[in-house]
């Protein structure tokens, strides 16, 4: 059985010297929790410059969904590097990107010819669902949720409420947004499952906020991750989606879902949003989509996406060989990795459940396939978040060899790469049981 093996303090001698250089030369605007120094990966596990072996459940922040260097993707990649690797495929056409535009097509829910802008990232996918918004529509306002991320662009970021950080000195940003609570009531201290409450969070905006200071006439779009990634991943009831979309079509509002990190087979469905029964009228698509390569997609219906030439363009957006890349990742998703998803969450949710139930410092575990969150808490009872704890225990995990990432003010995200097995499920599990019981007491 492979386990994480660490040789070094950490960060290593020759960790520490990158860290020291990268300190004089890259931006200090960049979040690093922990120094690790990456010299390779190879499905779930990654090496550093040093030697030290570590079990990731990052995926490189939900992005290697077909885990580190997979090789049909890895073959892919080279395949198309001989041929072609850029042409700008908004000025010239390929066929990687026209043929991955027509598989992404087929596989989105919802009935009518659909098509697709190409980008490089979650930020340009959601920019772009931002002006389709604006062009198509001819509104000018906006809703989006607390909690939300969607990217660092300055449309993306004035749709963002996560963290007062990614604001502070940038306004004024883009106006005509109004941000709202995001699937829970004025008795919750955090998003929660109760289906009252994400009904009551929808009503609030038609029965008072449309009736008050946003005339829905004016309103362009709704923008709303299936699962809030960044803000907790908090998991909304089906009733949120389904009442807010029912909204969106009485006032011909476009219901936006931004599936950037909740998207590509993570929940086990392709989209998020079919875990909860509705289909989105537009889409925004990155992360996990090719694998580690730059990519982004906004899909929406032929007869929404109207705008004319040249009104939105990108010239490394839909690269040939991160089209390749994708292709490659869609046909493992669509062979089991989406199956392997369901499986192994379920694994995983029932393994944090069985610790929950003997630790007072886990709040809540939630999720959906291998997008699972774990809230720390203080007290169970009151529900205090613990940030401090959640922060030690992720560093800890760090010096055992387990990579993790938080999320939201308190809580720890697990977003494995799709491949994952049982095994390394069980391994990743063992170092959090170990670390929290060492830190909790």
């Amino acid at each position: 059985m492979k386990v994480p093996k660490i040789k070094t303090e950490l960060p290593g001698p020759r960790a520490s010297e990158i860290i020291r250089i990268d300190s004089q030369v890259v931006s200090p605007s960049y979040t690093r929790v922990y120094p690790l120094v990456v010299r390779k990966g190879e499905g779930l596990w990654v090496e550093d410059v040093d030697g030290n072996l570590f079990l990731d459940f990052t995926a490189g922040i939900a992005v290697c969904a077909t885990g580190h260097c997979h090789p049909d993707v890895v073959e892919a990649i080279k395949e198309q590097a001989d041929l072609l690797i850029h042409m700008s495929g908004t000025d010239f056409y390929y066929s990687p990107q026209v043929l991955l535009a027509q598989k992404l097509t087929s596989l989105v829910p919802g009935e009518g010819s659909k098509k697709v802008f190409f980008g490089n990232s979650g930020a340009e996918a959601v920019e772009a669902a931002f002006k389709l918004a604006r062009w198509h529509t001819k509104r000018e306002l906006n809703i989006a949720f607390f909690g939300a991320f969607h990217g660092r662009t300055m449309g993306a970021l004035s749709l963002t409420a996560s963290k007062t950080i990614q604001k502070k000195h940038y306004n004024p940003l883009v106006p005509g947004i109004t941000h709202v609570p995001y699937a829970y009531c004025y008795r919750c201290a955090y998003g929660c499952t109760y289906p009252q409450c994400g009904i009551e969070c929808v009503r609030w905006i038609e029965e008072t906020l449309f009736k008050t200071v946003m005339p829905p006439e004016e309103v362009a779009a709704i923008f709303v991750e299936p699962i809030q990634g960044e803000g907790g991943y908090i998991v909304p009831p089906p009733e949120f989606h389904q009442e807010l979309i029912r909204v969106a079509d009485k006032y011909e509002i476009l219901y936006v879902a931004d599936e950037v990190q909740s998207g590509m087979g993570r929940t086990g469905t392709l989209l998020a949003s079919e875990q909860f029964g509705v289909a989105p009228q537009v889409i925004a698509l990155a992360k996990g989509i090719a694998s580690g390569l730059p990519l982004g997609a906004m899909i929406a219906p032929a007869e929404i996406m109207d705008w004319e030439a040249g009104s939105h363009a990108s010239t490394f957006g839909g690269n040939p060989i991160s089209c390749r890349a994708s292709l490659a990742t869609i046909h493992l998703l669509e062979e089991g990795l989406m199956d392997n998803a369901c499986i192994q969450g379920r694994r995983l949710i029932e393994g944090l459940r069985t610790l929950q139930g003997s630790l007072e410092c886990i709040g809540d575990v939630r999720g959906k396939g291998l997008m699972v969150g774990v809230e720390l808490v203080k007290d169970r009872q009151t529900k205090e978040r613990a940030g401090d704890l959640r922060n030690e225990i992720i560093r800890r995990c760090f010096s055992k060899g387990l990579l993790l990432l938080g999320c939201g003010e308190n809580s720890i995200r697990f977003c494995p790469a799709l491949t994952i097995t049982a095994t390394e499920i069980d391994v990743g599990l063992s170092i959090f049981e170990e670390v929290i019981r060492e830190v909790a007491g």
